[in-house]
Parts: structure tokens; C-alpha cells; sequence
């Protein structure tokens, strides 16, 4: 049964920091990239970060560049993205979700994820 749980959400004033975790099981966490997604209230998702697990190689969208970071730890299965900075847009349910990749490269194309977890909530207050 595959699962994705995110977790390490909560409130934060502007300028603090939240690490949020994504642990994987049930499927083959080698053969994925492992991206990290947001949603917040009246807008679509996007994405944010990605990374593939089997090489390290990363993606930040523009609006986190510089202050969120991917990682992940393949012995456990989990990727993390520790934000740093935080601003109130920030603010949104916070998503991780799994792609099966045939390449090196990652991407954060809400379409064409293979599976999601549920999210954690952040919200940045001003």
C-alpha cells in the first residue's frame, strides 16, 4: 500500500523556520522524485521543490529559491524541505507527492505526480 505522510506543519511568524517531512512507503523510493507542493486557500496548487531520490538533483520554483531547501535521507525513505524565511504568503497546505522517472531530472507538474499525501498546514503569520 503506498503512502506519503507529510508532517511538521504548524504556525510561524514571519522570518521563522519550519522543516517538513515526507515519509514513503510502498513502493520502490529509488525509481521516484519526491516533490513538494503548496495550496492555499482559493488557489491551485504548485509546485515548489522536487528532488530525486536516487541522485540528489534538485528543482526550486522562484518563489522559494533561496530560502527553501530539499533533502532526503534514502534509508528512511523520507525527503524533507526545511523553509527558512517564511513570509505569510507561504501560508497553504503544504503537500508531498512521488513521480516515477525514467531520467535524472525532476519536475513540479501537479499532473503528472503518481501519488500524493494528504498535507500538513503552514500557516506564517505577520
Amino acid at each position: 500500500q503506498v503512502q506519503l505522510v507529510e508532517s511538521g506543519g504548524g504556525l510561524v511568524h514571519a522570518g521563522g523556520s519550519l522543516n517538513l517531512s515526507c515519509a514513503a512507503s510502498g513502493f520502490t523510493f529509488s525509481y521516484y522524485a519526491i516533490g513538494w507542493f503548496r495550496q492555499a486557500p482559493g488557489k491551485e496548487r504548485e509546485g515548489v521543490s522536487c528532488i530525486v531520490t536516487s541522485t540528489g538533483f534538485t528543482y526550486y520554483a522562484d518563489s522559494v529559491k533561496g530560502r527553501f531547501s530539499i533533502s532526503r535521507d534514502n534509508a528512511k525513505n523520507t525527503v524533507y524541505l526545511q523553509m527558512d524565511s517564511l513570509k505569510p504568503e507561504d501560508t497553504a497546505v503544504y503537500y508531498c507527492a512521488a513521480d516515477l522517472i525514467y531520467n535524472d531530472y525532476c519536475n513540479t507538474l501537479v499532473s503528472g505526480m503518481d501519488y500524493w499525501g494528504k498535507g500538513t498546514l503552514v500557516t506564517v503569520s505577520s
